[in-house]
Formats: structure tokens, sequence, C-alpha cells
């Protein structure tokens, strides 16, 4: 859904623009779905009164949007100062304390008591030996990084089809921990799972772009070519 627009009916020349290209903006769901804010009077051209009043409603929306969190902001701000919290990022380790740390922490001699001795944050005394620390050389032996979760919005025909699709379990467990999110008259499934899941099934729906003698759904076949440009902009 469109929010937080900063203009006002007046200051809004891109809507020639967009009529003369013949192009419309449209909010993309909730209850105003569909509506066009390009729309024009077919008379007398010029932006219909509807579109007026939906535009400025959303300005205006989007102004106290803006400013309600600019003041939670400035409360929130106003009430760690009030405790004591300087805010900001912590200091690191300065340069020329750098090397005393690097040598005394193979001592035996805590994170803990090196981030008192020399005043700032255990993550700093971390960040300064983190080479010298028993878990980097594990890392570095174990080989590369495990992927990470990332999340997905699988559109609902794709997710249709899979549920009837015989899956692997760690492609059936991201598919029945998906999230619904509704759209409009339809839905999108957001899955949170692996790289390698999320093209896994993204595989398994391959059928729903035809052939072998079973013909293509458009509805599918464009649903699985959204999915499909989603999973592709992972790092491979």
């Amino acid at each position: 859904m469109i929010t937080g627009l900063a203009f006002a009916v007046p200051m809004f020349p891109e809507a020639d623009v967009l009529h003369r290209n013949r192009l419309a903006l449209r909010i993309h769901d909730g209850a105003f779905s569909a509506m066009d804010l390009t729309a024009r009077h077919p008379r007398t051209g010029e932006l219909l009164s509807t579109v007026k009043f939906m535009v400025q409603t959303l300005a205006a929306a989007g102004e106290l949007q803006r400013d309600l969190q600019r003041e939670l902001t400035y409360d929130g701000l106003r009430a760690a100062e009030a405790k004591g919290s300087k805010g900001g990022r912590r200091p690191a380790v300065p340069a020329d304390k750098l090397g005393d740390v690097r040598a005394t922490y193979p001592e035996g001699r805590s994170i803990a008591a090196l981030a008192r001795d020399h005043g700032v944050s255990r993550g700093a005394i971390r960040t300064a030996v983190a080479d010298l620390m028993p878990d980097h050389s594990a890392a570095v032996e174990d080989g590369p990084a495990r992927e990470l979760p990332v999340t997905l919005d699988m559109p609902g025909k794709v997710a249709d089809f899979l549920r009837t699709t015989e899956l692997e379990p760690p492609e059936r467990a991201a598919l029945d921990q998906g999230v619904t999110v509704r759209r409009g008259q339809g839905y999108t499934l957001r899955v949170s799972a692996v790289p390698a899941v999320h093209r896994q099934l993204l595989a398994r729906c391959r059928p729903l772009d035809g052939g072998q003698g079973a013909p293509a759904v458009p509805a599918q076949r464009k649903a699985r070519r959204e999915y499909e440009n989603r999973v592709n902009t992972l790092t491979p």
C-alpha cells in the first residue's frame, strides 16, 4: 500500500508525465486497492476529485506518521540520557593499547577484565583479539560458513502447487512454517529458509511452466517466474 507520500496535489507534476506516457500509479492492496492515482476526467482532463482527496489524505497521514516517529525517537533518547546512557557507538580499543591487549589475552586474561582495564566494551575486546580466539581457528578449519535463512515472498499459486507436491523434509518444514500475507484477492507465503532450500522449492514448481503434454496456466507460470526472480537475487 502507498504510504508516506510527501507531496500535495498541486506539487504532483509526475502525474502529467505518467498520463502522457499512458502509465498508471495504483494502490497495491488494502481497502483502496487498484485505485489509479493518475485517473482524469474523460472530458476536462483534470485529476478526479476522488484522486485529489486520496493523495491529500495519504500525504497528511504520512506527515502525521513521520511526526509521531520523530516524537517517539526524541522521547526514547531523552529517557536513555536520563539513565546515563550517552548513546552512539561504544569506543574501540585505542591504537596505542591494541598491542597490549593482544599480548595479554593469550596469557589468560579474561575479556571482561581487559574491558574493565581499558574502559571499553567486551565487544571491542573481542574484535581486537578475534583472530586469537579458539573459535576463530575452528571456524577456519571447518570450511565455509553455513548459510543463514533468508525470507522470501512466495506467490500463493506457487505455494498451492507445492503443497500438493512430494517434498523433502526441509522443504516441507519451510513451507509449513510460512506466514500467509493477504494481497487483495490472493496471498503470498512468506517463507524463511536457507538459499539452497529456496532453490529446491523453485525446481519443484518447474511443471508450472508447462511441457510434457501438460498445458501451462498463464497465471501459474507468471507466479512461478516471480518467485524465480526473487530466488535468483540470492547469493550463490
